[in-house]
């Protein structure tokens, strides 16, 4: 991901700016494309911040695994608030950054919310992670993890 989003800066919930290479660098990578004015982004989001905890706040040594925020909202205000409300501490593409369209092309984006996990290289391991999440829990992340064929040493 490090080479898609390169030379980027993304944006910390808390509103601090942090270089993507820096954090993306050698970690599996979820693109999360949603928006708080969509239902079943706020019903999944939730889901995804306690899967995200396990994986990376709680776990020892953290897992490598970094979500970025693709926000579909209507304002720089509306994506702030639905990260502060519903998020987990991972971080999110600035929203007046033109990239998130591109993005959304790139990943054929047509509903939210979506849930694309991709290796270093920006190649999608799966654009079904939302139910993937829903249906094995931490299970998935292993098979992220060896698709992404990066990370020998994790056991999670």
């Amino acid at each position: 991901m490090v080479d898609v989003l390169g030379g980027r800066r993304l944006l910390t919930r808390d509103g601090a700016w942090v270089e993507a290479e820096e954090e993306l660098q050698n970690k599996v990578v979820a693109l999360y494309f949603a928006a708080g004015w969509c239902a079943p982004s706020r019903d999944f989001t939730p889901l995804l911040c306690h899967f995200y905890a396990q994986l990376v706040a709680e776990a020892r040594p953290p897992a490598p695994f970094a979500v970025v925020f693709v926000s579909a909202d209507g304002s720089a205000q509306e994506m702030l608030d639905f990260m502060r409300e519903l998020h987990g501490a991972w971080l999110a593409l600035p929203f007046h950054d033109p990239f998130r369209q591109e993005l959304r092309t790139r990943y054929h984006i047509t509903a939210i919310p979506r849930l694309v996990i991709v290796k270093p290289s920006g190649e999608v391991i799966t654009d079904k992670g939302r139910k993937q999440i829903r249906e094995r829990g931490l299970a998935c992340f292993q098979s992220w993890v060896e698709a992404a064929n990066i990370f020998q040493n994790f056991s999670g």
